[in-house]
């Protein structure tokens, strides 16, 4: 069954940024370089995800606690494919996400 929308969760400590323009100005004020290697922290519902990914030539890779997350991410995002990873940042060694 498909994930259309996901409810935070007080026992993961979850909050999403809901506000479209908020994520918007947040990215816009972000400087990349061409292969920047991006990686987002509990994407929760994608808001920043979703402006992060049109960004040409950037590694993006995402890395979410929530199977309800991941799964919604995984239906609305599906050109991250195995950038989409479901694991505990603070337990993850995420020295294998990004080549080099």
């Amino acid at each position: 069954m498909a994930v259309n929308y996901v409810k935070a969760k007080k026992s993961l400590g979850q909050h999403f940024l809901k506000d479209r323009n908020i994520a918007r100005k947040i990215v816009s004020g972000l400087t990349f370089k061409e292969s920047s290697q991006v990686l987002e922290i509990g994407p929760g519902m994608g808001i920043l995800t979703g402006f992060l990914s049109e960004i040409p030539g950037i590694d993006l890779k995402v890395i979410e606690i929530d199977p309800e997350s991941t799964e919604y991410l995984k239906a609305n995002f599906p050109g991250l494919g195995p950038g989409i990873v479901l694991d505990n940042f603070l337990t993850t060694d995420i020295t294998g996400l990004f080549p080099g």
